[in-house]
């Protein structure tokens, strides 16, 4: 079976992950939501933002492993992209087991 897989700008990209990771606890917090949406364009939010909610698990990491891939980012950039992950990740004032074992997972894919 093929994947659908998305033809995401870099940015629409790192809106995914990062709801991905504000849903790494089952609860998208406002704090979480609030922050990702100061850092994205609005309208690019709230497409990707429907896109993730239609989307489960398996779809998610296979999107975020095929489009990481497919961009061909340099260190600079996936630092970046980490710490914007670890600063959602501590935006609502919690750090959960469930948060820190994503975190350790993504922090494969995107090497």
């Amino acid at each position: 079976m093929k994947e659908n897989i998305p033809h995401w700008t870099k940015e629409e990209l790192k809106i995914y992950i990062l709801l991905y990771c504000a849903h790494a606890d089952f609860n998208e917090s406002k704090s979480e939501l609030d922050l990702i949406k100061l850092k994205s364009q609005h309208s690019d939010f709230e497409k990707i933002h429907a896109e993730f909610e239609n989307d489960n698990d398996y779809q998610s990491i296979q999107k975020i492993q095929s489009s990481v891939a497919s961009h061909g980012y340099s260190a600079h950039e996936l630092e970046n992209l980490n710490r914007e992950i670890k600063e959602l990740f501590l935006s609502d004032g919690k750090y959960d087991i469930l948060e820190q074992s994503l975190y350790m997972g993504l922090r494969h894919i995107l090497k």
